[in-house]
């Protein structure tokens, strides 16, 4: 049976303790540890205790649970980012916050430093799936329009000049963030990725004189 085979027509129950949140974040920790195209359903099936069959009846083929697992991710995201960057009323000091909150996540993982699950395993398929490529994009922007939207706050209270463009800035934030995703993974110290946000920081939010 191939991978991405339709669901057989017999499908054998789901165990007594399925758990749809549990099995399908199980499911993204296996995606996250070896991307999306060197990860087997034989794989998936054992992190989540489920049987190939149950899964296809749960989550569908395998391209449909890692989206659900994406789409799962983005709701952790959203949610992150509605709390972070409000954390503090100086911007300044909200953003130097979020940057390390995201770092504590990307420098965990059952196997080291894992980086953003997102950036991480998606944008190696999105070049050829254009249904991941659109949820990569969703994903994106929502970080674009998030970051934008707490730049506006700081902005009319006087926090940023009032003639800054908070959409590039917005971007200038959210690429340091992939940066941070990215160069976690390849190995990189902790203080080297603390200097790179900081400096990012400097740069979107400067200190008013």
């Amino acid at each position: 049976m191939s991978e991405e085979a339709p669901a057989p027509s017999k499908i054998r129950g789901r165990p007594k303790s399925y758990d749809p949140d549990r099995a399908l974040w199980a499911a993204l920790e296996q995606f996250w540890g070896g991307g999306y195209a060197a990860t087997s359903l034989d794989a998936l099936a054992a992190s989540t205790g489920m049987n190939r069959p149950s899964l296809y009846a749960a989550f569908g083929d395998k391209k449909a649970l890692y989206l659900k697992a994406l789409a799962r991710f983005t709701e952790e995201m959203r949610a992150a980012l509605g709390r972070d960057l409000y954390a503090h009323d100086d911007v300044a000091t909200a953003l130097t916050q979020f940057y390390a909150g995201a770092l504590d996540f990307y420098l965990t993982g059952p196997d080291g430093p894992r980086g953003c699950f997102a950036i991480c395993t998606a944008t190696a398929e999105a070049a050829n799936d254009a249904d991941i490529r659109t949820s990569l994009e969703i994903i994106l922007k929502e970080i674009d329009e998030g970051i934008e939207a707490r730049l506006k706050r700081a902005q009319s209270i006087g926090q940023i000049d009032a003639d800054a463009d908070t959409g590039a800035l917005a971007q200038l934030a959210a690429a340091t963030l992939h940066s941070l995703a990215v160069r976690s993974r390849a190995g990189e110290s902790r203080e080297t990725l603390e200097k790179l946000a900081s400096q990012a920081v400097k740069v979107i939010a400067p200190k008013r004189k």
